[in-house]
């Protein structure tokens, strides 16, 4: 990987201002996401549909970043990172115009797909400029300073979102992303870097076909399973063919020189271990965001903006932990982190099952400050650890690799969520208020179990793993190994 050259004053210049680009970046993406989240069943009740049955509107965004995440490495690489993050930030501010402008559910999943699109190359290719400006001594305190903007969407999304669909049409939510995406272009025409590979191989036009259309016929098997929308021989029968279609792409990455996926850096432990154990965990928690509003509303029958307010504590816990997880890690490791606060963060969902009509604020505005707590420290020790032990040549497919991944637990924890939901109520009607909750207690049981499972792919860590990216000073009974 070959960069291109800049001035020490350039670097010091992109060093102050980048992280507050890639921020703007996460802002967008944060608060759209919770702002749709909150919205689910006011958009609903517009639409005609079953709230459950807007799952697609989330799930297409998602499964989108985990189509098109792949190939942004190497967009990145062949194009440079300023000119594909400008096109991705167009890309998501015009497909946040066109959810504005949605009069149906088809039309609102095909400008989420359009958001989506934008998302897979925006926030990917701007991690991956933070890895190739910070050194990996920077890189926790770098990222931490990205999120902790970031995570201002996730504070004001659930209540600002409940504010304007109780006062507004709900299209107007879509609108807050507009003039934040003219700043962050502004920004980008001013502070962005452009890192680019001076040579470059063709795309793997056959492994993103492969791939791509296997995890995208995977997740739509999740999504009308258990929903009766096709039979059960034809659900089945395209879970083969995804299947088949993950296992020939397997097969055509080992006789590929340059495949969109490089599988070989599994064999990095850490690597692997940040990847696979973050899909399990994250598979557990991705439906959390679409269950506990439809706990608060549906279920417990409390105004959009008020349910918005309960998610909060959440995003304020979260900011606060960004600035106590790197001391934390630097004191214990991120595997002691990461297999204890695995469990914790799983018993705090099986927690929110005790979260129903007549629970007092006082037990759900502390649980959900604990739940971000945990979320955020988990969130931040599995994404440094991905590169700790990857080289620098290999930072751009490393980054890939880890936000597909990301993105494809988050859609499948959220088709996963809807289907637990579905499974546990029945034949019984989502209107009926008493089994409706007691179903959403099932589904959030289940994924805190799951979550304490995941657990269990941390203890392949080693003590002093990470420790390069947390600053932790080695142990002696802790011998480092790069690879499985």
């Amino acid at each position: 990987m070959t960069r291109l050259t800049a001035t020490p004053e350039h670097t010091a210049q992109v060093k102050r201002f980048m992280p507050w680009l890639v921020a703007v970046a996460l802002f967008m993406e944060n608060l759209d996401a919770t702002i749709v989240n909150t919205a689910v069943p006011t958009m609903s009740a517009s639409l005609g549909v079953e709230p459950l049955s807007l799952k697609a509107v989330l799930t297409s965004y998602t499964l989108c970043l985990a189509v098109f995440i792949p190939i942004s490495g190497w967009m990145a690489d062949r194009f440079g990172t300023r000119w594909v993050f400008t096109r991705a930030v167009w890309l998501f501010t015009l497909g946040s115009l066109f959810c504005g402008l949605a009069v149906n559910t088809p039309m609102l999943v095909a400008a989420r797909v359009i958001q989506g699109i934008g998302g897979a190359m925006m926030t990917p290719v701007g991690r991956l400029a933070l890895v190739r400006t910070f050194p990996k001594s920077e890189m926790l305190a770098a990222m931490n300073f990205v999120v902790i903007p970031a995570l201002i969407g996730p504070l004001l999304g659930p209540f600002v979102g409940g504010l304007i669909v109780h006062w507004l049409p709900w299209r107007t939510i879509f609108f807050v992303n507009l003039p934040v995406g003219v700043f962050g272009l502004w920004l980008i025409r001013r502070y962005m870097p452009d890192y680019k590979a001076a040579e470059m191989p063709p795309l793997d036009h056959t492994g993103f076909i492969l791939f791509g259309s296997g995890i995208a016929l995977l997740s739509y098997v999740l999504e009308v399973f258990g929903e009766h929308r096709l039979p059960a021989g034809s659900i089945l029968a395209l879970l083969g063919v995804a299947v088949a279609l993950m296992l020939a792409y397997a097969w055509h990455e080992r006789r590929t020189a340059k495949p969109v996926i490089q599988l070989r850096l599994f064999r990095t432990r850490t690597f692997n271990v940040a990847v696979l154990g973050g899909i399990v965990t994250r598979l557990g928690v991705g439906g959390i965001p679409f269950l506990l509003p439809l706990l608060y509303q549906v279920g417990m029958g409390f105004p959009a903006w008020q349910a918005g307010l309960f998610t909060m504590p959440q995003a304020i816990a979260a900011i606060a932990m960004k600035v106590m997880s790197k001391s934390l890690l630097e004191r214990f490791g991120h595997r002691q982190i990461l297999i204890g606060n695995t469990v914790c963060f799983g018993l705090t969902l099986m927690v929110f099952s005790f979260v129903g009509p007549g629970t007092p604020l006082w037990f759900i505005l502390p649980l959900g400050f604990v739940q971000g707590l945990f979320s955020a420290l988990q969130f931040t020790s599995m994404n440094t650890l991905v590169y700790a032990d990857i080289p620098d040549q290999d930072a751009s497919m490393a980054n890939s690799i880890a936000l597909t991944a990301q993105m494809m637990s988050w859609s499948f924890g959220i088709a996963l969520a809807s289907l637990l939901t579905a499974f546990f109520l029945g034949d019984l009607p989502q209107s009926d208020r008493v089994h409706f909750v007691a179903a959403l207690h099932g589904a959030l049981i289940t994924l805190g179990g799951l979550t304490i499972l995941s657990s269990l792919t941390f203890w392949r860590l080693r003590p002093n793993d990470g420790n390069n990216v947390s600053n932790r000073p080695s142990t002696p009974e802790g011998e480092s190994c790069e690879a499985a």
